[in-house]
């Protein structure tokens, strides 16, 4: 396709995102960001002071998906678990006044919502602390989130499943997802946790980042091989998942590689990366889920999905902390080849 047309194709695909309606299910967390400067070593031990100078909050997890959801669309509803602590108050906040529909959110008094800390000298990351408690879904619990879920999902074009593995997303959550997607013939779009056994059978879509692709289809991990696509290991671990999954497609989220994408029963395509930059890619995959789910929901064939997937996260990891990406931003990039 020539690229004007090409371009022209993104743009009328981009054009249709504010109408589209997404509902994000998975593992809440609050992200905080400690930014400072480090000008000298600790004569306690041998690791830098770092000088704080501001403090940043962000909605994480499964909510910085519908967070990067809402850049596009003022339609996005969000399932999940918070507790009644002061930071899962501070992170439906944080959604409330963004415009995302918290009404799927429950709260429980015994549990601690997840929050991570990143300390940040000199735009680089010193460390990371966490704090959570994974939650262990009752069945009273697990059966309100699959009757909420058969109202929200009737006025959704598509859903997303963040799985972080944290104990939201559960089998019979997952079940009860694919069944009623399949039925009510909605855009599945799938980011699984390697370390569950969760089944996706019939998801529309599901993405893996390259080691959780191996760790996925139980293979040990191997040295990344360009091209992409003479990486036999990798198309290994691919086909043995699309097996495993029996998703309709598969991509494979590969860094500075780019992508792969085995559609279908077709061969796999190969889409490069677009990151010019990277500073941080921190929620990077959150932006490729959320630009995924909405350009399947647009009308996007897969590879053209992927293709703007691909564009919104090279954008992303331009970016410090766990950014979003402006439907201005992606609009310009799809105006290259």
């Amino acid at each position: 396709m020539p690229a004007d047309s090409y371009g022209e194709r993104l743009g009328e695909l981009l054009a249709q995102f504010p109408a589209c309606r997404i509902l994000v299910v998975g593992d809440l967390m609050l992200d905080e960001f400690i930014w400072g400067k480090v000008s000298r070593i600790s004569p306690e031990a041998p690791v830098p002071v770092v000088d704080v100078t501001g403090e940043s909050y962000y909605a994480g997890g499964a909510a910085n998906v519908a967070r990067n959801l809402r850049e596009f669309t003022a339609h996005v509803a969000l399932m999940g678990m918070a507790g009644t602590d002061g930071a899962g108050d501070r992170l439906l906040s944080l959604l409330e006044s963004a415009g995302i529909d918290t009404a799927g959110v429950q709260r429980d008094a015994a549990l601690r919502t997840t929050m991570k800390t990143r300390i940040i000298a000199r735009n680089q990351q010193v460390v990371r602390v966490d704090r959570e408690q994974k939650p262990v879904m009752t069945e009273a619990q697990t059966g309100r989130a699959i009757e909420q879920l058969n109202g929200m999902m009737a006025g959704a074009d598509g859903i997303v499943v963040a799985d972080y593995g944290k104990g939201f997303v559960t089998q019979p959550l997952a079940s009860h997802l694919c069944r009623s997607a399949r039925a009510q013939n909605k855009i599945l779009a799938v980011d699984p946790h390697p370390h569950t056994a969760i089944s996706w059978s019939g998801a529309t879509v599901i993405k893996p980042n390259r080691l959780e692709a191996f760790l996925a289809a139980r293979l040990p991990p191997t040295e990344p091989v360009t091209p992409v696509l003479d990486d036999r290991a990798l198309l290994e671990a691919g086909r043995r998942l699309r097996q495993l999954w029996q998703a309709r497609n598969l991509l494979i989220t590969l860094g500075e590689n780019g992508m792969l994408l085995l559609e279908g029963d077709g061969a796999a395509s190969h889409i490069p990366t677009r990151a010019r930059d990277v500073f941080d890619v921190s929620g990077a995959g959150d932006t490729a889920i959320a630009v995924l789910t909405l350009s399947l929901a647009a009308g996007a064939t897969p590879a053209e999905a992927a293709e703007l997937a691909n564009r919104a996260s090279g954008i992303a990891v331009g970016k410090l902390g766990t950014a979003t990406v402006t439907a201005a931003e992606l609009a310009a990039s799809c105006q290259s080849r």
